[in-house]
């Protein structure tokens, strides 16, 4: 009878956990998602992202963000994971662990894309906001076309762009921490 009871309780705790991480990054990847939609395919278009030097940062956002999908796919295993541990056929401590250990890895991956992504993105808009008003670069950019100075401000799609990347760093940033816990809830229960 204390077998069952531990089986339910842990049933119960994995399967919450994974619904907490599985709609934390439903909301997190819908906001970043639709904002690099609207970053690919708003605004003026393609020619103020390459003309800032921010296509290379979304590009790499974009391979974080479609990680972000494995994550979600991987957040409704353990909620299915949760579930047979509660039926008569439940999977085993190892298989349980790996499951949880692939969540681990593929967020970690995640994150360091969302990462790499954040860093180009913050290299072009400091580049951008110092070539915007006299200052480190001596203001502006010379144009070779029309040999004139030329100044980009930075935008609010820019500034969007940054966001969407800060969303998918935190939902992989969650789901990292929510998986390292079932990993301890898994380990810790005799």
């Amino acid at each position: 009878m204390a077998d069952q009871i531990d089986f339910q309780s842990l049933s119960f705790g994995i399967r919450r956990m994974g619904w907490i991480r599985f709609w934390i990054q439903v909301v997190l990847g819908t906001i970043s998602g639709g904002i690099l939609v609207f970053s690919y395919l708003g605004g003026s278009g393609k020619n103020i992202l390459d003309a800032s030097g921010l296509t290379m940062g979304l590009n790499i956002t974009a391979l974080s963000f479609f990680i972000l999908f494995y994550s979600l796919w991987h957040g409704w295993l353990i909620v299915k994971t949760g579930r047979a541990l509660k039926s008569s056929v439940r999977p085993s401590r190892g298989e349980t662990s790996r499951l949880f250990k692939r969540g681990v890895f593929g967020d970690l991956i995640g994150m360091v894309f969302s990462v790499i992504g954040y860093q180009a993105l913050a290299g072009a808009l400091t580049v951008q906001a110092a070539t915007t008003y006299s200052g480190f670069f001596g203001g502006g950019m010379m144009s070779t076309r029309t040999n004139q100075t030329v100044t980009m401000p930075i935008t609010s799609l820019e500034m969007l762009s940054m966001l969407a990347n800060t969303q998918v760093l935190m939902a992989h940033f969650l789901g990292l921490i929510i998986s390292l816990l079932l990993i301890q809830k898994i380990y810790r229960t005799k």
